[in-house]
């Protein structure tokens, strides 16, 4: 590709009042407009400070924000340029945004945190946001340590972290978190939880799970629920706090002693091959062959807890063999060596099945790497409320660009954050009055995503039907 004209001939100003650079935004704040956004945070969300008035615009100008790309609280600024002042009001400037924050307490927070449950679960209402949770959901369960710089930040302190499967101290605040997906639907954050940097895993993990479940009921996940964790929240207060909202465990165990003794029981004739990465299909044997087998046994765990409350289930083992690093040079193996990884559940599925769906916990670190190139490159403030109240709308931005893809088309429901901000929000347009009332957007010919941004604003921007006779 070159240029047609020579570089002298060509000329750039801003100076079009009537250009957006983000349409995209029309179609999702209506979508969160109609699911209640600032509704709700009018009415759950009592900032008393001076700064803190006016929440039910404030908190819908952060997530407008943070959909249209913001990652810290100057960048807010992208929600005042061109002819955006004519499509929304109520637009504030990134001080008055920041102030907003810093106003928060711990109590604002857990407000907010309110909202964020309730407007998923008008999104859930309003979208096919979870397809199949009548069937079968997942909730995932896990933490993250997020790096941070400010000398003056609260709460940061050092905690471990894996970066490329080394595990190292890294100062920041420890995020706990907790995810909603069905075989069909790509997670959505059901509840989120800002701690100190050097804060256990474990720690709030019994309510924030109970908390997740109740959430996953409110959004339409009536059928079996599946908590899936690993092995940092192998206790007896997670395991027990699931059991009591009628939901199942499947959480990574640590291999100690009694572990071991139990895998080691299992006879040889019990294991299973399953499909697994480079397995190959034995047409003369009918079976799949690897290097990887599952099997399970029952297994009583927590037996010295302090509540005295030990948990029968299934201790599910998966096994791969340890092959040598001199393997490929002609130095084979005079016995198997295999590496076991145990899971503890009370899932309701068969082996194979059970243990497959263990795996899948993995996509919550996808939604971490999502909130990470988005609005969580930066937890912005010093003030530790400000930073929780941060991370609380980073999700509800998630869950609702999740729910505008849903909308959009079934390659934008399952498409990356960054995906869908850059083919589905920053779309440029030219707005166009016809009148006092209304207004057009002209949007470039010929864009690749044009049938899905449609499919967007038609259902989002679509009148409400009007009501009976």
């Amino acid at each position: 590709m070159r240029l047609l004209h020579g570089l002298a001939k060509i000329h750039a100003t801003f100076d079009d009042p009537n250009l957006v650079s983000r349409a995209g935004l029309v179609p999702v704040m209506a979508l969160a407009q109609r699911a209640g956004l600032g509704d709700l945070a009018g009415e759950w969300v009592r900032v008393r400070r001076r700064c803190g008035v006016n929440a039910q615009v404030k908190v819908g100008c952060l997530v407008a924000g943070m959909v249209a790309g913001a990652d810290s609280i100057d960048d807010l600024d992208v929600l005042r340029h061109g002819a955006l002042p004519a499509l929304f009001g109520g637009v504030r400037a990134p001080s008055t945004l920041g102030s907003f924050l810093r106003s928060f307490t711990w109590g604002n927070v857990l407000q907010l945190q309110k909202v964020s449950r309730l407007l998923l679960a008008g999104l859930a209402g309003r979208t096919p946001l979870l397809p199949g949770a009548d069937v079968l959901a997942f909730v995932d369960l896990d933490s993250m340590q997020k790096r941070v710089y400010g000398h003056a930040k609260q709460g940061a302190a050092f905690g471990y972290t894996k970066i490329q499967g080394k595990s190292l101290l890294v100062r920041g605040l420890n995020v706990l978190a907790a995810t909603i997906s069905t075989p069909l639907a790509a997670p959505v954050i059901a509840a989120t939880r800002l701690r100190g940097g050097s804060a256990s895993s474990a720690r709030g993990a019994a309510s924030m799970a109970a908390e997740a479940v109740r959430t996953a009921r409110a959004a339409g996940c009536t059928a079996t629920i599946v908590v899936r964790a690993d092995s940092a929240f192998y206790g007896a207060p997670v395991a027990w706090a699931i059991r009591e909202t009628g939901a199942f465990f499947s959480v990574t165990v640590r291999i100690d002693r009694k572990v071991a003794a139990a895998i080691a029981a299992i006879g040889e004739d019990a294991w299973t091959p399953i499909r697994y990465p480079r397995a190959l299909w034995d047409d003369q044997l009918a079976r799949w062959v690897s290097d990887a087998q599952v099997a399970e046994v029952t297994y009583t765990a927590f037996t010295g807890h302090r509540t005295r409350r030990p948990i029968t289930a299934r201790l599910i083992v998966r096994r791969v063999k340890d092959l040598s690093p001199q393997a490929a040079a002609g130095q084979d193996e005079l016995f198997s060596a295999w590496r076991y990884h145990a899971v503890f559940t009370d899932s309701p599925f068969p082996l194979v099945q059970a243990e497959e769906h263990h795996r899948g916990h993995a996509q919550i670190e996808q939604v971490f790497a999502d909130c990470n190139d988005g609005p969580l490159a930066h937890l912005p403030s010093g003030s530790f409320p400000a930073n929780a109240a941060w991370l609380t709308l980073a999700a509800i931005s998630h869950n609702l660009l999740r729910a505008a893809g849903t909308l959009a088309s079934p390659a934008c429901a399952k498409a990356r954050g960054a995906t869908l901000r850059r083919e589905l929000i920053d779309v440029a347009a030219r707005t166009a009055r016809h009148g006092r009332t209304e207004i057009t957007l002209h949007l470039p010919q010929g864009w690749h995503r044009a049938q899905d941004w449609m499919n967007l604003f038609g259902t989002a921007c679509r009148p409400p039907p009007a009501p009976a006779a």
